[in-house]
Protein backbone atom coordinates (compact mmCIF):
# COMPACT_ATOMS: atom_id res chain seq x y z
CA UNK A 1 0.00 0.00 0.00
CA UNK A 2 1.51 3.39 -0.98
CA UNK A 3 2.84 5.72 1.68
CA UNK A 4 1.96 9.37 1.18
CA UNK A 5 3.72 12.38 2.66
CA UNK A 6 1.55 15.42 3.21
CA UNK A 7 1.61 19.04 4.28
CA UNK A 8 -1.75 20.31 5.55
CA UNK A 9 -3.36 23.09 7.55
CA UNK A 10 -5.16 22.50 10.84
CA UNK A 11 -8.42 24.23 11.74
CA UNK A 12 -6.48 26.81 13.77
CA UNK A 13 -4.36 27.72 10.74
CA UNK A 14 -1.14 25.99 11.86
CA UNK A 15 0.76 23.70 9.50
CA UNK A 16 0.92 19.92 9.98
CA UNK A 17 3.29 17.48 8.22
CA UNK A 18 3.34 13.71 8.27
CA UNK A 19 2.84 10.41 6.49
CA UNK A 20 -0.11 8.09 5.94
CA UNK A 21 -0.88 4.93 4.01
CA UNK A 22 -3.77 4.67 1.57
CA UNK A 23 -4.74 2.74 -1.53
CA UNK A 24 -4.78 5.85 -3.71
CA UNK A 25 -4.82 9.65 -3.60
CA UNK A 26 -8.61 10.02 -3.19
CA UNK A 27 -8.49 7.77 -0.13
CA UNK A 28 -5.55 9.77 1.23
CA UNK A 29 -7.52 12.99 0.80
CA UNK A 30 -10.51 11.40 2.53
CA UNK A 31 -8.39 10.36 5.51
CA UNK A 32 -6.96 13.85 5.85
CA UNK A 33 -10.46 15.26 5.67
CA UNK A 34 -11.62 12.97 8.51
CA UNK A 35 -8.71 14.23 10.60
CA UNK A 36 -9.82 17.81 10.05
CA UNK A 37 -6.79 18.68 7.92
CA UNK A 38 -6.79 20.82 4.78
CA UNK A 39 -4.22 19.38 2.30
CA UNK A 40 -1.64 21.73 0.88
CA UNK A 41 0.52 19.08 -0.84
CA UNK A 42 0.30 15.29 -1.12
CA UNK A 43 2.88 13.03 -2.79
CA UNK A 44 3.75 9.32 -2.87
CA UNK A 45 6.79 8.41 -0.78
CA UNK A 46 6.97 4.64 -1.31
CA UNK A 47 4.85 1.52 -1.87
CA UNK A 48 5.21 -1.50 0.41
CA UNK A 49 5.67 -4.87 -1.43
CA UNK A 50 3.65 -7.71 0.21
CA UNK A 51 5.09 -11.22 0.16
CA UNK A 52 3.78 -13.93 -2.15
CA UNK A 53 2.90 -13.96 -5.82
CA UNK A 54 -0.68 -12.97 -5.27
CA UNK A 55 0.50 -10.24 -3.00
CA UNK A 56 3.06 -9.21 -5.60
CA UNK A 57 0.34 -8.96 -8.23
CA UNK A 58 -1.87 -6.91 -5.95
CA UNK A 59 1.05 -4.77 -5.01
CA UNK A 60 1.97 -4.26 -8.65
CA UNK A 61 -1.58 -3.34 -9.52
CA UNK A 62 -1.85 -0.90 -6.65
CA UNK A 63 1.62 0.43 -7.33
CA UNK A 64 0.82 0.91 -10.99
CA UNK A 65 -2.45 2.60 -10.05
CA UNK A 66 -0.71 4.96 -7.68
CA UNK A 67 1.98 5.68 -10.28
CA UNK A 68 -0.71 6.47 -12.85
CA UNK A 69 -2.44 8.67 -10.30
CA UNK A 70 0.83 10.42 -9.58
CA UNK A 71 1.78 10.58 -13.24
CA UNK A 72 -1.54 12.17 -14.10
CA UNK A 73 -2.01 14.98 -11.61
CA UNK A 74 -4.81 17.47 -11.98
CA UNK A 75 -4.21 19.56 -15.07
CA UNK A 76 -3.07 22.97 -13.88
CA UNK A 77 -5.31 25.65 -15.26
CA UNK A 78 -3.85 28.96 -16.30
CA UNK A 79 -5.54 31.97 -14.75
CA UNK A 80 -6.82 34.23 -17.56
CA UNK A 81 -5.43 37.75 -17.68
CA UNK A 82 -7.63 39.85 -15.43
CA UNK A 83 -9.27 36.78 -13.87
CA UNK A 84 -12.60 35.12 -14.67
CA UNK A 85 -15.63 37.40 -14.72
CA UNK A 86 -18.64 36.27 -12.68
CA UNK A 87 -22.14 37.69 -12.53
CA UNK A 88 -23.66 38.63 -9.19
CA UNK A 89 -25.98 35.61 -9.40
CA UNK A 90 -22.98 33.32 -9.86
CA UNK A 91 -21.13 34.89 -6.92
CA UNK A 92 -24.20 34.42 -4.71
CA UNK A 93 -24.57 30.79 -5.81
CA UNK A 94 -20.88 30.02 -5.28
CA UNK A 95 -20.90 31.68 -1.85
CA UNK A 96 -24.05 29.88 -0.70
CA UNK A 97 -22.86 26.44 -1.80
CA UNK A 98 -19.37 26.88 -0.36
CA UNK A 99 -20.72 28.12 2.98
CA UNK A 100 -23.11 25.13 3.14
CA UNK A 101 -20.31 22.65 2.42
CA UNK A 102 -17.96 24.24 4.97
CA UNK A 103 -20.77 24.45 7.50
CA UNK A 104 -21.38 20.69 7.06
CA UNK A 105 -17.85 20.02 8.29
CA UNK A 106 -15.86 19.70 5.07
CA UNK A 107 -12.47 21.27 4.73
CA UNK A 108 -11.93 23.96 2.12
CA UNK A 109 -10.11 21.90 -0.51
CA UNK A 110 -12.59 18.96 -0.55
CA UNK A 111 -15.50 21.44 -0.61
CA UNK A 112 -14.02 23.18 -3.65
CA UNK A 113 -13.43 19.79 -5.29
CA UNK A 114 -17.12 18.94 -4.88
CA UNK A 115 -18.14 22.27 -6.40
CA UNK A 116 -15.69 21.75 -9.23
CA UNK A 117 -17.52 18.55 -10.24
CA UNK A 118 -20.71 20.44 -11.22
CA UNK A 119 -21.88 19.94 -14.77
CA UNK A 120 -23.43 23.36 -15.38
CA UNK A 121 -22.29 26.93 -14.91
CA UNK A 122 -18.87 26.69 -16.53
CA UNK A 123 -17.65 30.00 -15.08
CA UNK A 124 -18.18 28.72 -11.54
CA UNK A 125 -16.40 25.49 -12.45
CA UNK A 126 -13.40 27.41 -13.75
CA UNK A 127 -13.24 29.68 -10.70
CA UNK A 128 -13.57 26.80 -8.20
CA UNK A 129 -10.86 24.87 -10.05
CA UNK A 130 -8.55 27.89 -9.84
CA UNK A 131 -9.39 28.36 -6.16
CA UNK A 132 -8.71 24.70 -5.34
CA UNK A 133 -5.48 24.82 -7.31
CA UNK A 134 -4.31 27.93 -5.43
CA UNK A 135 -5.34 26.58 -2.03
CA UNK A 136 -3.53 23.28 -2.62
CA UNK A 137 -0.43 25.25 -3.56
CA UNK A 138 -0.53 26.86 -0.12
CA UNK A 139 -2.19 30.18 -1.04
CA UNK A 140 -4.58 31.79 1.41
CA UNK A 141 -8.23 31.60 0.37
CA UNK A 142 -8.63 35.38 0.33
CA UNK A 143 -5.57 35.76 -1.91
CA UNK A 144 -6.85 32.98 -4.16
CA UNK A 145 -10.16 34.84 -4.51
CA UNK A 146 -8.36 37.98 -5.68
CA UNK A 147 -6.36 36.01 -8.24
CA UNK A 148 -9.29 33.95 -9.53
CA UNK A 149 -11.80 36.70 -10.27
CA UNK A 150 -12.01 40.48 -9.92
CA UNK A 151 -15.79 40.11 -9.52
CA UNK A 152 -15.45 39.24 -5.82
CA UNK A 153 -14.27 42.72 -4.92
CA UNK A 154 -12.09 44.00 -2.07
CA UNK A 155 -14.85 43.82 0.56
CA UNK A 156 -15.60 40.17 -0.19
CA UNK A 157 -11.91 39.21 -0.11
CA UNK A 158 -11.25 41.16 3.09
CA UNK A 159 -14.16 39.47 4.85
CA UNK A 160 -12.89 36.09 3.65
CA UNK A 161 -9.49 36.94 5.15
CA UNK A 162 -11.15 37.80 8.45
CA UNK A 163 -13.01 34.48 8.34
CA UNK A 164 -9.78 32.56 7.71
CA UNK A 165 -8.00 34.17 10.62
CA UNK A 166 -10.90 33.71 13.05
CA UNK A 167 -11.94 30.22 11.90
CA UNK A 168 -15.44 31.53 11.12
CA UNK A 169 -15.19 31.35 7.33
CA UNK A 170 -18.49 29.42 6.88
CA UNK A 171 -20.40 31.92 9.02
CA UNK A 172 -18.91 34.96 7.29
CA UNK A 173 -19.53 33.48 3.83
CA UNK A 174 -23.13 32.72 4.79
CA UNK A 175 -23.66 36.30 5.94
CA UNK A 176 -21.94 37.63 2.84
CA UNK A 177 -24.31 35.54 0.70
CA UNK A 178 -27.23 37.00 2.64
CA UNK A 179 -25.90 40.52 2.07
CA UNK A 180 -25.47 39.90 -1.66
CA UNK A 181 -28.99 38.48 -1.87
CA UNK A 182 -30.36 41.51 -0.03
CA UNK A 183 -28.52 43.83 -2.40
CA UNK A 184 -29.81 41.84 -5.36
CA UNK A 185 -33.38 41.98 -4.06
CA UNK A 186 -33.05 45.73 -3.52
CA UNK A 187 -31.85 46.25 -7.08
CA UNK A 188 -34.71 44.09 -8.39
CA UNK A 189 -37.25 46.05 -6.35
CA UNK A 190 -35.83 49.35 -7.56
CA UNK A 191 -35.80 48.13 -11.17
CA UNK A 192 -39.42 46.97 -11.05
CA UNK A 193 -40.46 50.12 -9.19
CA UNK A 194 -38.83 52.25 -11.90
CA UNK A 195 -40.43 50.55 -14.91
CA UNK A 196 -43.59 52.67 -14.77
CA UNK A 197 -41.78 55.93 -13.85
CA UNK A 198 -39.22 55.27 -16.60
CA UNK A 199 -42.03 54.94 -19.11
CA UNK A 200 -43.52 58.20 -17.84
CA UNK A 201 -40.11 59.86 -17.97
CA UNK A 202 -39.53 58.80 -21.58
CA UNK A 203 -43.04 59.91 -22.52
CA UNK A 204 -42.62 63.23 -20.72
CA UNK A 205 -39.29 63.93 -22.43
CA UNK A 206 -40.85 63.09 -25.79
CA UNK A 207 -43.80 65.39 -25.15
CA UNK A 208 -41.50 68.19 -23.96
CA UNK A 209 -39.35 67.91 -27.10
CA UNK A 210 -42.48 67.90 -29.26
CA UNK A 211 -43.81 70.99 -27.48
CA UNK A 212 -40.52 72.90 -27.59
CA UNK A 213 -39.51 72.13 -31.16
CA UNK A 214 -42.84 71.94 -32.97
CA UNK A 215 -46.16 72.75 -31.27
CA UNK A 216 -45.36 75.95 -29.39
CA UNK A 217 -43.36 77.51 -32.30
CA UNK A 218 -46.31 76.80 -34.61
CA UNK A 219 -48.75 78.38 -32.18
CA UNK A 220 -46.55 81.44 -31.71
CA UNK A 221 -46.41 81.89 -35.48
CA UNK A 222 -50.20 81.85 -35.49
CA UNK A 223 -50.16 84.32 -32.59
CA UNK A 224 -47.91 86.70 -34.54
CA UNK A 225 -50.25 86.55 -37.52
CA UNK A 226 -53.26 87.45 -35.37
CA UNK A 227 -51.43 90.31 -33.64
CA UNK A 228 -51.74 88.81 -30.16
CA UNK A 229 -49.23 89.37 -27.39
CA UNK A 230 -46.86 86.47 -26.78
CA UNK A 231 -46.75 85.23 -23.14
CA UNK A 232 -43.44 85.33 -21.29
CA UNK A 233 -43.43 81.55 -20.88
CA UNK A 234 -43.83 81.10 -24.63
CA UNK A 235 -40.93 83.50 -25.28
CA UNK A 236 -38.77 81.45 -22.96
CA UNK A 237 -39.69 78.20 -24.71
CA UNK A 238 -39.00 79.72 -28.14
CA UNK A 239 -35.57 80.89 -26.98
CA UNK A 240 -34.87 77.45 -25.50
CA UNK A 241 -35.96 75.83 -28.76
CA UNK A 242 -33.56 78.02 -30.75
CA UNK A 243 -30.70 77.15 -28.41
CA UNK A 244 -31.40 73.42 -28.63
CA UNK A 245 -31.60 73.50 -32.41
CA UNK A 246 -28.47 75.57 -32.89
CA UNK A 247 -26.18 74.24 -30.15
CA UNK A 248 -27.36 70.69 -29.44
CA UNK A 249 -23.88 69.32 -30.19
CA UNK A 250 -22.30 71.75 -27.68
CA UNK A 251 -24.85 70.84 -24.99
CA UNK A 252 -24.14 67.12 -25.44
CA UNK A 253 -20.40 67.75 -25.34
CA UNK A 254 -20.67 69.81 -22.14
CA UNK A 255 -22.79 67.12 -20.46
CA UNK A 256 -20.39 64.30 -21.44
CA UNK A 257 -17.35 66.36 -20.47
CA UNK A 258 -18.89 67.30 -17.12
CA UNK A 259 -19.68 63.67 -16.39
CA UNK A 260 -16.13 62.54 -17.22
CA UNK A 261 -14.60 65.33 -15.14
CA UNK A 262 -16.83 64.52 -12.17
CA UNK A 263 -15.94 60.84 -12.40
CA UNK A 264 -12.22 61.63 -12.62
CA UNK A 265 -12.54 63.91 -9.59
CA UNK A 266 -14.19 61.34 -7.32
CA UNK A 267 -11.76 58.63 -8.46
CA UNK A 268 -8.68 60.71 -7.72
CA UNK A 269 -6.86 59.36 -4.67
CA UNK A 270 -6.75 62.73 -2.91
CA UNK A 271 -10.51 63.20 -3.29
CA UNK A 272 -11.76 59.69 -2.48
CA UNK A 273 -12.02 60.17 1.27
CA UNK A 274 -14.01 63.40 0.85
CA UNK A 275 -16.32 61.74 -1.66
CA UNK A 276 -16.79 58.73 0.63
CA UNK A 277 -17.82 61.13 3.40
CA UNK A 278 -20.21 62.94 1.05
CA UNK A 279 -21.94 59.68 0.14
CA UNK A 280 -22.78 59.11 3.79
CA UNK A 281 -24.56 62.50 3.91
CA UNK A 282 -26.72 62.02 0.80
CA UNK A 283 -30.48 62.36 1.35
CA UNK A 284 -32.24 58.99 1.78
CA UNK A 285 -29.33 56.87 0.52
CA UNK A 286 -26.84 58.21 3.07
CA UNK A 287 -28.79 56.71 5.98
CA UNK A 288 -28.84 53.34 4.19
CA UNK A 289 -25.07 53.43 3.69
CA UNK A 290 -24.47 54.35 7.33
CA UNK A 291 -26.78 51.64 8.66
CA UNK A 292 -25.21 49.08 6.33
CA UNK A 293 -21.80 49.99 7.76
CA UNK A 294 -23.08 49.55 11.32
CA UNK A 295 -24.37 46.07 10.45
CA UNK A 296 -21.13 45.07 8.71
CA UNK A 297 -18.97 46.48 11.51
CA UNK A 298 -20.95 44.75 14.26
CA UNK A 299 -21.28 41.41 12.45
CA UNK A 300 -17.62 41.20 11.45
CA UNK A 301 -16.23 42.28 14.81
CA UNK A 302 -18.69 40.05 16.68
CA UNK A 303 -17.65 37.03 14.62
CA UNK A 304 -13.95 37.68 15.07
CA UNK A 305 -14.11 38.27 18.83
CA UNK A 306 -16.51 35.36 19.28
CA UNK A 307 -14.03 33.04 17.57
CA UNK A 308 -11.19 33.84 19.93
CA UNK A 309 -9.43 36.86 18.40
CA UNK A 310 -8.48 39.76 20.61
CA UNK A 311 -10.59 42.90 20.35
CA UNK A 312 -7.69 44.89 18.92
CA UNK A 313 -6.93 42.31 16.21
CA UNK A 314 -10.63 42.05 15.40
CA UNK A 315 -10.84 45.82 14.94
CA UNK A 316 -7.83 45.78 12.62
CA UNK A 317 -9.39 43.09 10.42
CA UNK A 318 -12.76 44.85 10.49
CA UNK A 319 -11.08 48.04 9.34
CA UNK A 320 -9.36 46.12 6.52
CA UNK A 321 -12.80 44.90 5.40
CA UNK A 322 -14.13 48.49 5.23
CA UNK A 323 -13.83 50.06 1.77
CA UNK A 324 -15.00 53.58 2.66
CA UNK A 325 -11.82 55.62 3.24
CA UNK A 326 -13.54 58.09 5.55
CA UNK A 327 -14.80 55.26 7.75
CA UNK A 328 -11.39 53.61 7.70
CA UNK A 329 -9.92 56.83 9.08
CA UNK A 330 -12.55 56.83 11.86
CA UNK A 331 -11.79 53.21 12.70
CA UNK A 332 -8.07 54.03 12.85
CA UNK A 333 -8.87 56.42 15.68
CA UNK A 334 -10.98 53.74 17.41
CA UNK A 335 -8.11 51.24 17.13
CA UNK A 336 -5.63 53.74 18.57
CA UNK A 337 -7.90 54.39 21.57
CA UNK A 338 -8.44 50.67 22.25
CA UNK A 339 -4.72 50.01 21.77
CA UNK A 340 -3.99 52.54 24.51
CA UNK A 341 -6.22 50.59 26.89
CA UNK A 342 -9.48 52.45 26.37
CA UNK A 343 -12.88 50.74 26.27
CA UNK A 344 -14.49 50.09 22.89
CA UNK A 345 -17.65 52.00 23.83
CA UNK A 346 -15.59 55.06 24.80
CA UNK A 347 -13.61 54.84 21.56
CA UNK A 348 -16.82 54.65 19.50
CA UNK A 349 -18.28 57.61 21.39
CA UNK A 350 -15.15 59.67 20.80
CA UNK A 351 -15.47 59.13 17.02
CA UNK A 352 -18.85 61.00 17.07
CA UNK A 353 -20.11 58.81 14.23
CA UNK A 354 -21.78 55.85 15.91
CA UNK A 355 -25.35 56.27 17.27
CA UNK A 356 -25.90 56.35 21.06
CA UNK A 357 -28.00 53.15 21.06
CA UNK A 358 -25.18 51.19 19.43
CA UNK A 359 -22.66 52.55 21.94
CA UNK A 360 -24.98 51.64 24.85
CA UNK A 361 -25.36 48.06 23.61
CA UNK A 362 -21.58 47.71 23.28
CA UNK A 363 -21.13 49.17 26.76
CA UNK A 364 -23.53 46.57 28.22
CA UNK A 365 -21.48 43.81 26.59
CA UNK A 366 -18.28 45.19 28.10
CA UNK A 367 -19.78 45.32 31.58
CA UNK A 368 -21.17 41.77 31.37
CA UNK A 369 -18.08 40.30 29.73
CA UNK A 370 -20.10 39.14 26.69
CA UNK A 371 -18.95 41.64 24.11
CA UNK A 372 -19.35 39.28 21.12
CA UNK A 373 -22.98 38.51 22.03
CA UNK A 374 -23.77 42.20 22.45
CA UNK A 375 -22.21 42.97 19.08
CA UNK A 376 -24.29 40.28 17.40
CA UNK A 377 -27.51 41.50 19.07
CA UNK A 378 -26.74 45.05 17.95
CA UNK A 379 -26.05 43.77 14.42
CA UNK A 380 -29.43 42.04 14.35
CA UNK A 381 -31.19 45.19 15.53
CA UNK A 382 -29.54 47.43 12.94
CA UNK A 383 -30.11 44.83 10.23
CA UNK A 384 -33.84 45.24 10.84
CA UNK A 385 -33.41 49.02 10.69
CA UNK A 386 -31.61 48.59 7.38
CA UNK A 387 -34.49 46.58 5.93
CA UNK A 388 -36.95 49.29 6.99
CA UNK A 389 -34.82 52.02 5.42
CA UNK A 390 -34.56 50.07 2.15
CA UNK A 391 -38.32 49.56 2.05
CA UNK A 392 -38.91 53.28 2.62
CA UNK A 393 -36.58 54.31 -0.19
CA UNK A 394 -38.10 51.73 -2.55
CA UNK A 395 -41.58 53.03 -1.72
CA UNK A 396 -40.58 56.68 -2.28
CA UNK A 397 -38.81 56.30 -5.62
CA UNK A 398 -41.89 55.74 -7.79
CA UNK A 399 -44.10 58.56 -6.48
CA UNK A 400 -41.20 61.06 -6.59
CA UNK A 401 -40.48 60.28 -10.24
CA UNK A 402 -44.20 60.42 -11.07
CA UNK A 403 -44.52 63.83 -9.41
CA UNK A 404 -41.48 65.22 -11.24
CA UNK A 405 -42.79 64.04 -14.61
CA UNK A 406 -46.28 65.30 -13.85
CA UNK A 407 -44.77 68.71 -13.09
CA UNK A 408 -42.85 68.74 -16.39
CA UNK A 409 -45.89 67.80 -18.44
CA UNK A 410 -48.02 70.28 -16.51
CA UNK A 411 -45.61 73.14 -17.25
CA UNK A 412 -45.58 72.26 -20.96
CA UNK A 413 -49.37 72.04 -21.03
CA UNK A 414 -49.66 75.41 -19.26
CA UNK A 415 -47.40 77.08 -21.81
CA UNK A 416 -49.33 75.60 -24.70
CA UNK A 417 -52.72 76.58 -23.29
CA UNK A 418 -51.46 80.12 -22.59
CA UNK A 419 -50.40 80.51 -26.21
CA UNK A 420 -53.75 79.16 -27.42
CA UNK A 421 -55.65 81.63 -25.23
CA UNK A 422 -53.51 84.52 -26.45
CA UNK A 423 -54.11 83.44 -30.03
CA UNK A 424 -57.87 83.38 -29.52
CA UNK A 425 -57.74 86.77 -27.82
CA UNK A 426 -55.77 88.19 -30.74
CA UNK A 427 -58.24 86.81 -33.24
CA UNK A 428 -61.17 88.30 -31.29
CA UNK A 429 -59.44 91.70 -31.17
CA UNK A 430 -58.73 91.58 -34.86
CA UNK A 431 -62.34 90.67 -35.64
CA UNK A 432 -63.65 93.55 -33.48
Amino acid sequence: MPVFTYVALKTDGTKAEGELTANDRPEAFARLDRKGLQPVSLSVKSAAAPEGKAGDKKSDKRGNASEKEEAKPDAKIEIPKGGVKLTRNQIVMLTEELSDLLGAGLQLEPALRIMESREELSSIKVVTKILRQEVRDGTNFSTALRRASPSFGDLYCSLAQAGEVSGALPTILRRQAKYLLTLQELQSKVMFALIYPAFLFASGVGVAILFITFLIPKLTMLLDNTGGKMPGAAKFVIALSDILKGYWWLIIGVCVGGFLMARAYVRAEQNREKWDQTKLDLPLFGSILRTRFYVQFLETLGNLVGNGLTLLRGLELTRAATQNLYLRTLLKGVIDTVGEGGALSRALKRSSFFPPLLIDMVSVGEQTGRISESLERAATRYDKELEKSIQKVSALIQPVVVLVMAGMVGIMAYMMISVIFQTISGMDAGGG
